[in-house]
């Protein structure tokens, strides 16, 4: 693997420890701004809508730019955020703070993907994909409980300072390992946006929002859940998240091995297998083996889930895959906001902690019937003489497949 993509696991390292960090910091921040726990849930629902928004307006504005040089600017934008969710001295620049780091988020993991994607062969491209990833992914194994750690001991704040310091080295990064490539000629944002008519992009993207959405349903108020349910002491908790880590950086792995060659078929176990798991949790959240165990599956399945689904756009898009994969970057966490929203409602409901569980089942099973319907039109389309993916019709003018807005000029795709 090309050593650029240990740039990109270290960007990813850092934004993947802002973005789940404040699970296990929930209640103590909660506390320090005298807000409920439900209120202060808008500070994953916030991170997620800047993420959905921001992944298609940065996108678009880099092109503009370099990639090297907007994943740079990217990370810059995220270590202010950081810095301001630090120094916040009331609950709603905190929230700011959040939404300020968040508009890195989609466009770093959207740009990434392209490029990584783009350093290897085309049958290696979803194990490239998943090396990004692994920052992620590993952030849950050392980066999240270690900022548990610390939050809990020398107060939240110090965390976020510390997460900017880890923006800071993914900055450096960048700025060593990724090479320098040439500003992308004639980019043509009506080209990009011709790959949303392509129904299969679509319900990848839906397919993206209910799957992982199920993940954080349970995840936002594992704290609460763990201490107030499964009696665990609030210390316990930085293990806990060690195991979700685990489980997600197991979970990367197996679904960067085996989508590049049974992409659809993973989707079909992984999300049936976390729909039944999340169910489970509910009876599991009250015994703290059982529980621990299912943190573990969780994670892994749930992420599992990504390689395959961002390749699959990539697949799908392939004649214009930079904001399409920017944009499921955003599914990804308009899923987690709306997961943490619905979770948020059934506890203030008053049907406990365990109650989000439930919802997290229910978007997991929507997005299971979702892949049976992609794979049912896909195998239709296949049988009908049609391909199955939808490559753009100035293909034979493009100098690079996975980066065509370099191309001429060309009609839309019929």
């Amino acid at each position: 693997m090309p050593l650029a993509l240990l740039a990109l696991a270290i960007g990813a390292f850092g934004i993947g420890t802002t973005e789940f960090v404040i699970m296990g910091l929930l209640p103590d921040v909660a506390a320090d701004f005298q807000v409920s726990i439900p209120a202060a849930g808008f500070l994953v629902t916030g991170y997620a809508l800047g993420v959905v928004l921001g992944a298609p307006l940065m996108t678009i504005l880099g092109t503009r730019v370099t990639r090297k040089r907007m994943l740079m600017l990217l990370m810059g934008l995220f270590i202010v955020g950081n810095v301001v969710s630090a120094l916040a001295p009331v609950f709603g620049v905190m929230l700011a703070g959040r939404v300020i780091a968040s508009l890195a988020h989609g466009a770093f993991f959207g740009i990434g993907s392209v490029v990584a994607a783009g350093l290897v062969a085309p049958e290696k491209r979803a194990g490239a994909i998943a090396m990004m990833f692994t920052g992620l992914t590993v952030a849950n194994v050392v980066g999240v409980p270690l900022g548990t750690f610390i939050g809990q001991n020398l107060g939240w704040r110090v965390t976020f300072f510390v997460v900017a310091g880890l923006g800071v080295l993914g900055l450096l990064g960048v700025a060593k390992l990724v090479p320098e490539q040439p500003k992308a000629q004639e980019v043509r944002i009506r080209h990009e946006l011709a790959a949303f008519r392509n129904v299969q992009v679509l319900l990848a993207m839906a397919m993206t929002v209910l799957g992982f959405g199920g993940v954080f349903a349970a995840i936002t108020y594992i704290t609460p859940m763990m201490t107030e349910i499964t009696g665990f002491a609030t210390s316990s908790v930085t293990w806990l998240l060690v195991l979700f880590g685990l489980g997600m950086v197991g979970g990367n792995l197996l679904g960067g091995t085996f989508a590049d060659r049974h992409l659809m078929p993973l989707l079909y176990v992984a999300l049936a297998a976390l729909a039944t798991v999340l169910a489970l949790f509910t009876l599991a959240a009250h015994h703290k083996i059982a529980a621990a165990v299912t943190i573990v599956l969780i994670g892994a399945l749930g992420f599992a889930t990504v390689p395959p689904l961002q390749k699959r756009v990539l697949d799908q898009a392939a004649g214009a895959p930079t904001l399409a994969s920017a944009v499921n970057i955003g599914a990804f966490n308009l899923g987690n906001a709306l997961a943490a929203w619905l979770g948020g409602i059934v506890i203030a409901a008053g049907f406990g902690y365990t109650a989000p569980n439930w919802v997290g089942a229910a978007l997991a099973a929507s997005a299971l019937l979702l892949a049976v319907l992609s794979g049912a039109i896909e195998r239709r389309t296949v049988s009908g003489g049609r391909p199955a993916v939808a490559h753009s019709p100035e293909s034979a003018a493009e100098a690079d497949p996975v980066d065509p807005v370099r191309a001429a000029p060309a009609a839309l795709p019929r």
